[in-house]
């Protein structure tokens, strides 16, 4: 039976092999790509790909400006979410969320 040290020492190793094997297919597979590019004629404009620029698609997006204010107290509300107490008594009082936009 393997020791701690042992196994360690074996896991290492296989994480390096691991990665050069990942290496060299990645490298295989990219060479196949530009023969066949080059075969055919084909661009990099004619796969129809983006360069990746910017912020990542779908992430977080930042804050949102607030659309609504409520003139007694300031409190704002972006319009997105469930709507504040503040909003529902105005629109309970006969408002429209027209009469609460900043």
């Amino acid at each position: 039976m393997s020791t701690y040290q042992e196994l360690l020492a074996q896991k290492a190793e296989l994480e390096k092999k691991i990665e050069l094997a990942r290496k060299q297919e990645l490298a295989d597979a990219i060479a196949k790509i530009k023969s066949l590019m080059a075969q055919y004629g084909i661009t990099v404009a004619d796969l129809g790909g983006k360069v990746a620029a910017g912020k990542p698609a779908g992430g977080k997006g930042g804050k949102v400006a607030p659309k609504y204010r409520n003139p007694a107290t300031g409190e704002t509300w972006t319009g997105r979410g469930r709507q504040p107490k503040w909003v529902e008594s105005a629109l309970a009082s006969g408002k429209q969320l027209s009469d609460l936009a900043i």
